[in-house]
């Protein structure tokens, strides 16, 4: 019986905790090259990507737990939403991440609120690229803008009708307009008949 083979990740770094050194601390740095960082760009939906690093240390948690510590930098370019012209953003994040051998999986439920998102159960590798990945996704800008572009005003309606504008949407400016000339009318000095 065969199975498909998920898809390849653009950015893996596999570490087996069992094959690190018992109660030491590992650097760590990934430079990923340029092909790698055409096929993240291309994973994530960018124009472009470049000069990403990463780095930071992978440590131990008492004798069975882990936990890196890093930084991402990254360069990323997307189309403007407003011109379509290209924005660089540049992207300056840091990283923590812990994996807890012991913890359970996280079941549809509890993923909602999590108690804490850092925190993954301790499997067999754990795989730095994927968080890497993980943290640029999060970091890249969802509607980017270039310099000195603005969305304009447009005002949609039938013809021969005045268009609603974002002052008549806001939803107590009708409210406070009526209370308004209530308060005039009231102030008018017609008290009425009290013969009634």
């Amino acid at each position: 019986m065969s199975h498909p083979m998920p898809s390849q990740s653009p950015l893996t770094h596999p570490i087996r905790p069992a094959d690190l050194p018992q109660g030491r601390v590992v650097e760590i740095e990934l430079l990923p090259d340029a092909a790698t960082l055409a096929a993240i760009a291309a994973e994530m939906g960018l124009d472009g990507l470049r000069k990403m690093r990463v780095t930071g240390k992978l440590a131990p948690l008492g004798k069975r737990d882990w936990r890196f510590t890093g930084h991402i930098g990254a360069t990323v370019t997307q189309p403007c939403v407003v011109t379509l012209e290209p924005v660089n953003t540049r992207i300056e994040e840091d990283i923590q991440r812990s994996w807890r051998a012991g913890l359970e999986p996280e079941t549809a439920s509890e993923a909602e609120m999590p108690e804490d998102a850092d925190e993954e159960p301790l499997g067999a590798v754990i795989d730095l690229g994927a968080v890497a990945l993980e943290a640029l996704a999060l970091a890249i800008p969802l509607y980017p803008q270039a310099e000195g572009a603005a969305l304009k005003q447009k005002d949609f309606t039938e013809p021969g009708k005045q268009a609603m504008s974002d002052d008549d949407a806001k939803p107590f400016a009708g409210l406070a307009a009526l209370k308004s000339a209530l308060d005039s009318g009231s102030d008018s000095g017609d008290g009425g008949d009290e013969n009634g």
